[in-house]
């Protein structure tokens, strides 16, 4: 699954926030009460729609059923300005009851939508991660090693996963486009 840099960025925020609301100081797992906090705390959290959509967006966390994973793998690639209605997406998404309401009170916000299709990419992202971590023995660092993204001539987004399904000579190519990226100098 390839995922825009714009997606990338939002879900260390989103992660971090649901890090934060996980456990107390005392190492105890409060996520259920934190999330009842976030959901009485909607009208504030709304204010924060246009700048900090990955705090607004866990209000929804655990609140999704996905059903489309072509249209969910589609959405978490687009970057910021290319991103698909909430009206494209939504049939790929279902909503828990107690998040339906909550649905329903964003929507009537000028942002709503938006912050709708961010938290899908979002939860779907959290849900894809915990998954692979799940069924995968490797740490934290060798997933964000593996996180690499690549461009091939036509600006495409590639993750790693995608780059090792190319031809050796093609990863070679992409591998030296990245490193001139860097600052280094072409090994010609």
């Amino acid at each position: 699954m390839a995922i825009s840099r714009f997606f990338r960025e939002l879900r260390k925020g989103y992660q971090s926030e649901i890090d934060d609301l996980s456990s107390d100081s005392e190492g105890k797992n409060v996520l259920k009460k934190r999330l009842a906090e976030k959901h009485s705390q909607l009208k504030f959290l709304l204010q924060m729609i246009e700048f900090n959509p990955e705090m607004v967006a866990v209000v929804f966390h655990q609140g999704f059923i996905f059903r489309g994973k072509n249209t969910l793998d589609y959405l978490v690639s687009q970057e910021d300005d290319d991103l698909p209605s909430w009206l494209q997406i939504s049939e790929a998404v279902g909503l828990m009851p107690w998040a339906q309401k909550i649905a329903d009170q964003v929507l009537m916000e000028p942002e709503g939508e938006r912050l709708m299709v961010l938290a899908v990419g979002l939860e779907y992202l959290h849900q894809q991660v915990d998954h692979s971590q799940n069924t995968s023995s490797n740490d934290e660092d060798d997933e964000d090693e593996n996180d690499t993204d690549y461009q091939d001539d036509d600006n495409t987004v590639l993750n790693s996963d995608d780059a090792e399904a190319l031809d050796p000579k093609t990863r070679e190519q992409l591998g030296a486009d990245w490193m001139e990226q860097q600052g280094f100098d072409r090994k010609d």
